[in-house]
């Protein structure tokens, strides 16, 4: 009997139709795998680890290759997947700068003598209440009450009867508490809702107008203007997708935590915004593992956003479909990396991808995608509730409008504060309270960021001025050390952060940050760098930052480079 092929109208291919021939799903289970995240997440959860059998169950459900499965478990640090020697639950204790500060190393010692788990790692986002610990385990509900962090972890600080983060927030957020935080009533009572209704009355084209002439920059580090981003992906075909990246992982970053835990209503309204303005059927957010709390938060708020009908079939009553699904991230620095992001939600490693194409029109499953950070989303929501007027009579012409600063370390209060752009370093360090005790250095973007020194308290926080100052603010931190900090430790452990999280799909960064942590480890060994040292980390810098394919390689130097300038590391020896 002959076979009869006929075309399959959405995709294309030849399909085969004939009574001997039996097709499994192969189609379908592709289009499952971008469950893997989530049901990797699930395996954890329920057996503290992730087992060989639970491991190809999930691979024989979903259509991927056991191999492939594992490379993806294996690629987040939050996944486990040898059997735990003796507990379930693992302490996270963060040693990055801040919290090294702060003691983390005693109390990754103390965790040990006391029979724990302890696993030493990268900033927990947690940087205004360091030292850090993330509990993460089955789920315990005698010691972690769901209402509160969520079934599976835990975050919490040492000092456990620490107040909230101080914080200075004039516009983006109003602080809360979790009632009111979880309250949609409380939420529209102050306002909420008027960037939605806003938009809808205004429609896509004024909306978009409205954002470039505001001048808006992306939040996130790369300052890319979102009027232009958006109106790319208006201008695409087909379905199309808006993805929140909440996976700060930038060691001295918490903004975003704080942003989700304080006004969650306010990100829901925001991402809905942005998809009914560009044609988005589907809103994604992707959060970082480790923020539990806004996590639960995030989650009850688009329940809340149903139930009010800004989501759903007819969002908002525009007569656009519109919803949001909130994927959790699992431990890589590099899926903040928009291309790594979609990786991740895809079901694969979270490694970038080339660019061209851009993701304004291959982005997420190859489709137009608007990325942009909490803070850029809801910066559209004051835009289209005062005007792009009044938003630009706020801080300079080359950076309208303000910025959220995470100021950590050696200041008086540690916490997010909410600056116009143009702000003097000085008079930002003013408002949490001052130095304690003499300023030796602050390092302004985070671990890709640059170090300045005392020199630098009147340098104007802006866009423009930092670049000409050979520096960057990043997503907004500031670390701030005294004299009495290590500094060489301090650019030891930034050159290890970027060795560990190095994806390694690319020769430059894998080997590049390898070797840069090896000559600062003999740099510290020696007190001070030789010349050659120095000329061979500005080789390396050069290559990373040539042909390297993402910003983590192009920025991994920053901070080991302009902390030599300084003199952090010792006066060059001949």
């Amino acid at each position: 009997m002959a076979a009869l092929s006929v075309s399959d109208a959405d995709s294309g291919a030849v399909v085969v139709d004939h009574p001997r021939v039996v097709r499994g799903g192969t189609r379908r289970r592709k289009q499952m795998r971008h469950l893997l995240l989530p049901a990797l997440h699930a395996l954890q959860r329920e057996a503290g680890w992730i087992s060989p059998g639970g491991l190809n169950f999930v691979g024989r459900t979903l259509g991927v290759p056991p191999a492939e499965a594992y490379g993806v478990a294996t690629f987040y640090e939050m996944f486990r997947t040898e059997a735990p020697a003796h507990e379930l639950s693992v302490r996270h204790v963060c040693v990055d700068p801040i919290c090294a500060l702060a003691g983390a190393s005693r109390l990754a010692e103390n965790l040990r003598s006391q029979g724990h788990a302890t696993h030493e790692g990268p900033c927990l986002g947690q940087c205004e209440r360091a030292p850090a610990v993330f509990i993460q385990g089955r789920r315990e509900p005698d010691r972690v009450p769901d209402d509160e962090h969520g079934p599976d972890s835990l975050l919490v600080s040492v000092t456990a009867e620490s107040p909230d983060a101080p914080s200075l927030l004039r516009h983006m957020v109003e602080p809360s508490g979790a009632a009111e935080a979880a309250s949609m009533e409380a939420y529209q009572a102050r306002g909420g809702g008027s960037a939605l209704e806003a938009a809808l009355r205004l429609g896509p084209d004024e909306v978009i107008s409205q954002i470039s002439s505001s001048g808006l920059s992306g939040r996130g580090g790369a300052a890319f203007p979102t009027g232009i981003k958006w109106r790319a992906v208006a201008d695409g075909d087909g379905p199309k997708h808006v993805v929140a990246n909440i996976d700060e992982s930038e060691p001295g970053t918490f903004k975003d935590r704080l942003l989700c835990e304080r006004d969650p209503l306010a990100i829901i309204e925001s991402i809905a915004v942005a998809g009914l303005v560009v044609g988005a059927t589907q809103g994604w957010i992707y959060i970082r593992g480790e923020y539990p709390l806004a996590t639960q938060r995030l989650r009850h708020a688009i329940v809340q956003a149903r139930v009010e009908g800004w989501l759903g079939d007819d969002a908002a009553g525009s007569g656009q479909p519109f919803d949001i699904d909130l994927r959790r991230g699992a431990g890589a620095y590099i899926c903040g990396e928009e291309t790594a992001l979609f990786n991740s939600l895809e079901g694969f490693r979270g490694e970038p991808r080339n660019k061209p194409p851009f993701p304004t029109t291959h982005g997420l499953f190859g489709r137009p995608t608007v990325v942009n950070n909490p803070e850029t989303l809801l910066n559209v929501n004051e835009i289209l509730r005062i005007g792009p007027a009044a938003y630009r009579s706020v801080g300079t012409d080359g950076s309208p409008g303000t910025k959220l600063f995470c100021l950590s370390g050696h200041v008086g209060r540690p916490g997010l504060y909410e600056a116009p752009f143009g702000t003097p370093l000085g008079e930002l360090l003013s408002l949490a309270g001052g130095v304690q005790g003499a300023l030796q250095a602050v390092l302004l973007g985070g671990a890709a960021g640059s170090f300045v020194g005392p020199d630098a308290l009147e340098l104007p926080l802006s866009l423009e001025d930092t670049r000409s100052a050979g520096t960057t603010l990043g997503s907004g931190p500031v670390m701030v050390f005294n004299e009495s900090a290590d500094m060489g430790s301090v650019i030891e452990r930034l050159a290890k952060f970027f060795r560990d999280e190095s994806c390694g799909q690319c020769v430059p960064c894998r080997v590049g940050t390898v070797r840069q942590h090896e000559i600062v480890a003999q740099i510290r060994r020696a007190d001070a760098p030789t010349r050659s040292q120095r000329i061979l980390l500005d080789d390396i810098a050069g290559a990373m930052g040539d042909a390297s394919i993402c910003g983590l390689g192009h920025t991994a130097a920053s901070a080991v480079l302009s902390g030599m300038r300084l003199g952090l590391l010792g006066a060059e020896q001949s």
